[in-house]
């Protein structure tokens, strides 16, 4: 199963280039079969632009989420703490595999049910075809 998440444009160019193989949530999926993430760059880019499998989700303290994961971070030490500023637990979404659309596309492209970006995330079915991307 894949979910779509809204990644900053700046972040999304890390996890292209491989720098970044941790995305940061406060939230994140109950439905444990969930293996893909198809990655949405919010505006300005506002398309869809890749799949990424997902190797693992870790559960913990902000502290212990960025001891472990800092090296592979993508971001600031600044800037995830101020994300998760008031969190309790935080989880990183381990990024393994990622797969770069030749064609960035619309949300309705990708998935015709889809009509906005989601704030945290969205499941998407697996009827959805993939496109052609950049390593096919």
């Amino acid at each position: 199963m894949k979910a779509l998440v809204s990644i900053r444009p700046e972040y999304v160019e890390r996890i292209l280039s491989g720098e970044k193989t941790y995305e940061y949530r406060r939230r994140i999926f109950k439905r444990p079969q969930v293996d893909t993430l198809v990655i949405y760059a919010t505006m300005p880019v506002g398309k869809v632009v890749a799949e990424a499998g997902i190797t693992g989700v870790l559960e913990s303290s902000p502290e212990d989420i960025w001891e472990k994961t800092s090296r592979h971070a993508g971001i600031s030490e600044d800037r995830f703490k101020a994300y998760f500023h008031g969190c309790n637990i935080a989880y990183a979404i381990g990024i393994g595999d990622v797969h770069a659309f030749q064609r960035l596309l619309t949300l309705a492209e990708y998935s015709p049910g889809i009509s906005h970006a989601p704030q945290s995330f969205v499941y998407i079915h697996e009827d959805v075809r993939r496109p052609a991307t950049a390593s096919d």
